[in-house]
């Protein structure tokens, strides 16, 4: 489980504040750190000074030019958010969210990206809205500043205790599988889910064919590619609902091609 886990800096503009995190991460076993535009230099000898013995995450850590491309591969995406937002978001607790990782990472293929933004201003709306969920941790509202690497370390915690729990779980005959009463990434769900990637194709081909038969107008967009962003991440597709859709998008454009 915890291989699957990719934690993803944004922004980053300190390269203490990288390899705290990759001490952070070391700690709870994770191993996978992606950087988005770090405003600094991420092999600076702070990075190294402040890893402590965790050298080989700072130097095996991969860099992006945008969040989409860090995460093209994930198929839940959970950003890491202190503010509440004009438009509402799916937020879960550190806890909460560790919790669900066993059945969300249990599909063949399946991987999580937990995303952290700058230090000062944190993650853009649109880089939230790139999410599936929010994680509030749950500070103390007089003083709420928390460090990065801090944010990382209570994240990672959770999220080997949740590994650890499942570890030590004794083993239950498998049940039925019941379609109604799986999670959104259930172990029985049917056909894998779709990737962060695929989700993007998508939201470019929704807002184009909404755009072509003038029910979206970009000029004028009211939040709806905003809150269909939102219905769909809610929905959590897998693969095959994702073809159709795609599909249905398509025959809707021929239609349009047809007529014009």
């Amino acid at each position: 489980m915890l291989d699957r886990i990719r934690i993803v800096l944004i922004g980053t503009s300190h390269p203490g504040n990288i390899g705290a995190t990759a001490r952070a991460m070391r700690n709870m076993g994770l191993e996978d750190l992606a950087l988005v535009t770090p405003r600094c230099d991420p092999k600076d000898q702070d990075a190294y000074s402040r890893a402590s013995g965790a050298n080989t995450l700072v130097d095996a850590a991969r860099q992006f030019d945008a969040l989409e491309e860090a995460v093209a591969d994930c198929t839940l995406v959970v950003g890491a958010s202190a503010r509440s937002r004009h438009l509402p978001w799916p937020m879960v607790a550190p806890r909460a969210l560790a919790e669900s990782l066993p059945a969300a990472l249990a599909p063949e293929g399946a991987r999580a990206a937990l995303v952290f933004g700058r230090e000062d201003t944190g993650l853009t709306n649109a880089e939230l809205q790139r999410c599936h969920q929010h994680v509030h941790i749950p500070t103390n509202p007089d003083f709420s500043s928390l460090n990065l690497a801090a944010a990382v370390q209570v994240l990672a915690y959770e999220c080997r205790q949740a590994f650890l729990a499942l570890d030590d779980a004794p083993a239950t005959p498998a049940a039925e599988p019941d379609r109604e009463a799986d999670l959104p990434f259930g172990v029985t769900w049917d056909n894998p889910p779709a990737t962060h990637a695929d989700l993007e194709r998508f939201f470019a081909h929704l807002e184009s064919t909404l755009t072509a038969i003038e029910f979206h107008d970009p000029d004028n967009p009211r939040q709806l590619m905003a809150r269909l962003r939102r219905l769909f991440m809610r929905a959590h597709l897998d693969s095959m609902e994702m073809n159709i859709l795609r599909g249905i998008l398509g025959t809707i454009d021929k239609r349009l091609r047809e007529k014009s």
